[in-house]
């Protein structure tokens, strides 16, 4: 399999610590939406970022899919989102409130940079999106004991909120007052020091 995207992008981050995790192996090509576009369009017409070529020719795009993808290919038990409820939807939920701040983060960022004039209605909405996303997170993770979310294993979800957190860390400094959500800051260091998300980490590169 070959991974397309930067590890900068929480999206493809958190599909190559998956497939780190999961021992599955894979190539990496670290191509920019922005300065590779066109390597990147004749694996995906969006020319979005995680794009995952298979090993049959086959492509998958939009990270959620990816990772359902490679969950069939581990045992039940090793998958990383829960086969069963409730676990399942809750799982499910923490995962999209993670990615959907990653998602406003961005969001943001291309509003501060690629626009001459930013709008303040927009950047306020993305703002105030991406804190009403972490005050849920923060409640849900500090009323849970353990390493990890949803029981002894990391799972999609932990991967999750650590790659939004760390991105909205470095795409905009000082933005998010991680003093305000403890739990959340302990979660994501935690998971940082593990070996696969040193593995799979890269600075963030603002596009060009």
């Amino acid at each position: 399999m070959i991974l397309i995207g930067q590890y900068d992008s929480p999206f493809v981050r958190r599909v190559g610590i998956a497939l780190t995790l999961y021992e599955l192996p894979f190539l990496h090509r670290p191509w920019s939406v922005f300065g590779d576009a066109e390597k990147i369009r004749p694996y995906n017409p969006l020319v979005r970022v995680p794009t995952l070529v298979l090993d049959d020719g086959d492509v998958l795009i939009e990270s959620h899919s990816i990772l359902d993808y490679l969950d069939s290919l581990v045992p039940p038990e090793r998958a990383m989102f829960p086969a069963r409820e409730p676990a399942r939807h809750g799982a499910l939920k923490v995962a999209a409130l993670a990615t959907g701040l990653a998602d406003k983060a961005v969001s943001l960022f291309y509003e501060k940079r690629l626009h001459e004039a930013t709008s303040e209605v927009w950047a306020s909405r993305c703002r105030s999106q991406m804190r009403a996303a972490l005050v849920a997170l923060e409640a849900d993770r500090a009323e849970r004991d353990g390493d990890y979310w949803f029981g002894p294993r990391i799972g999609h979800a932990d991967i999750a909120v650590a790659v939004a957190l760390r991105f909205v860390a470095e795409a905009h400094p000082g933005l998010i007052p991680m003093a305000d959500f403890p739990a959340l800051r302990a979660h994501a260091a935690r998971l940082e020091a593990l070996p696969a998300f040193q593995a799979i980490s890269q600075p963030f590169i603002a596009p060009a």
